[in-house]
């Protein structure tokens, strides 16, 4: 990793995590296979900000270390990179345990239990699934009849003056620092 940290895919450990090395990792991963407009990819890092935003609108129980945890719900993409579903599921089981033991090491590193519970993974999906629905209408040519088909239909009130801006790698890296410091100095 950049940080100097050698990290073992197969067997990850929480001190070989360090978030500059996530942040970094996922302002430079393209969601959509890199097929949106503009002039830079949608990344990641970028999605998982727009996920803990929804998840706060959404949850207004929500607190600082469950919207960490939506924030994080990506992570791992920071070195296995990000996989459309079916390439996925023609991997196999084998891509999700690599996923559940990078995203274990990932949370026991940030003070978060090691698995999600499933109530909190629900509502983080459900958050996931708007940023999907607003990904494709605003930048992956999607219409908005294809998108509730695939995503459902959001809550307007949910994205109300929310809207997808591409910026560089280095603007979003930053933020997504940012805000896992704020979100870990609130716990």
């Amino acid at each position: 990793m950049l940080s100097g940290r050698r990290l073992d895919l197969l067997d990850p450990t929480p001190v070989d995590i360090e978030i500059e090395d996530i942040a970094h990792g996922l302002a430079f991963v393209a969601r959509w296979n890199g097929q949106t407009h503009g002039d830079f990819a949608y990344s990641v890092a970028e999605h998982s900000l727009l996920v803990e935003e929804l998840y706060g609108r959404m949850y207004k129980s929500a607190t600082p270390k469950t919207r960490l945890t939506a924030l994080l719900h990506d992570a791992p993409e920071y070195v296995i990179g990000d996989m459309i579903s079916p390439v996925k599921a023609a991997v196999g089981p084998e891509y999700e345990t690599l996923d559940d033991r990078l995203m274990a090491a990932i949370h026991i590193r940030f003070g978060l239990p090691a698995e999600t519970p499933k109530r909190l993974k629900a509502q983080i999906k459900k958050a996931d699934k708007v940023s999907a629905w607003m990904e494709a209408t605003q930048i992956a040519g999607f219409s908005v009849p294809e998108a509730n088909k695939l995503f459902g239909i959001p809550d307007p009130k949910i994205i109300d003056g929310l809207s997808i801006r591409l910026r560089p790698p280095v603007e979003v890296r930053t933020d997504y620092t940012t805000r896992v410091e704020t979100l870990l100095a609130a716990l």
